[in-house]
């Protein structure tokens, strides 16, 4: 039977550290403060938006909402994000994607124009370019930095190991691959047009599962002593509720250690949003 690794038991101590953190910088007159920018009322975003408040809230940090309607023009909402690049009280950005689809052609031009001193979620290209060089340019995406938080809180070491990837969007996959290396870790990507993923997946010590596929993870695609991370949330109609990429029953027998969905990786990413925004305050204090 694997070791569940599970975001609870992660959280315990990232939210003891974080409001440690929001006291010291309180004594020294600064609020940590995140702003959410929400256009329409798409209802993943709601449901997110009210987990982020309630973390927030519960660990110090002052939240202030940007509610745009759905068909808020381009203009409009650059000078919302404007505004806020210019507000020093605000410290960190939530700005929910994907935009309205009138505005998907312009997503990359309006995520931007955030200031990535201010971009906690990674949105934008000084994060990525931040992510990818190992320097302080804004923040990771929340959910590989959670792949993260989740390995260093169970001591796994990430140096000499063989880590896989499966999936490689800016979003998962690459910044992960990344924060691997960062480690330490020599890094396979697998993506749809790697000849033999399941092979790859066997030869990994570490395997983050990114396809955001329902049971695409199966017994075939891994080995025992492996470690895995499978990040994907998935509607599982079958259950009527979510899962991961992993067929669990298939696969949490096999390896030594993996995060259960729900309960691993998900738990954490709100943790971590509210741990950036903190730290960007910090940031602005050096």
């Amino acid at each position: 039977m694997a070791k569940l690794l599970l975001g609870k038991e992660v959280n315990e101590k990232l939210n003891a550290r974080i409001i440690a953190q929001c006291e010291a910088l309180k004594a020294k007159g600064v609020q940590p403060t995140l702003a959410i920018v929400r256009c329409g009322e798409r209802p993943d975003d709601l449901s997110y938006e009210r987990g982020a408040t309630k973390r927030a809230d519960m660990l110090g940090v002052a939240v202030e909402k940007f509610l745009l309607p759905e068909d808020v023009t381009k203009e409009a909402l650059l000078k919302t994000i404007d505004e806020i690049n210019a507000n020093d009280k605000i410290h960190g950005v939530l700005m929910f994607r994907p935009l309205p689809k009138h505005l998907k052609a312009d997503q990359d031009e309006i995520c931007n124009r955030l200031d990535p001193a201010k971009d906690v979620d990674g949105m934008t290209d000084g994060s990525n370019a931040g992510v990818f060089m190992g320097k302080k340019l804004g923040f990771a995406p929340c959910t590989p930095a959670a792949c993260m938080e989740i390995l260093d809180h169970y001591g796994i070491d990430l140096t000499g190991k063989k880590a896989v990837v499966i999936g490689r969007s800016l979003v998962v996959g690459k910044p992960a691959a990344m924060m691997l290396m960062g480690k330490n870790a020599t890094v396979t990507v697998c993506h749809t047009r790697t000849k033999d993923v399941p092979a790859e997946a066997r030869a990994a010590d570490v395997l983050i599962s990114a396809a955001g596929v329902l049971k695409s993870l199966t017994k075939d695609y891994v080995r025992p002593g492996q470690i895995v991370i499978d990040v994907s949330i998935n509607w599982d109609a079958e259950k009527n509720g979510i899962a991961g990429d992993a067929v669990f029953d298939e696969v949490e027998p096999i390896v030594d250690a993996i995060t259960p969905v729900p309960g691993g990786v998900g738990a954490v990413t709100t943790s971590v949003l509210i741990g950036h925004v903190v730290e960007a305050a910090e940031r602005t204090l050096a």
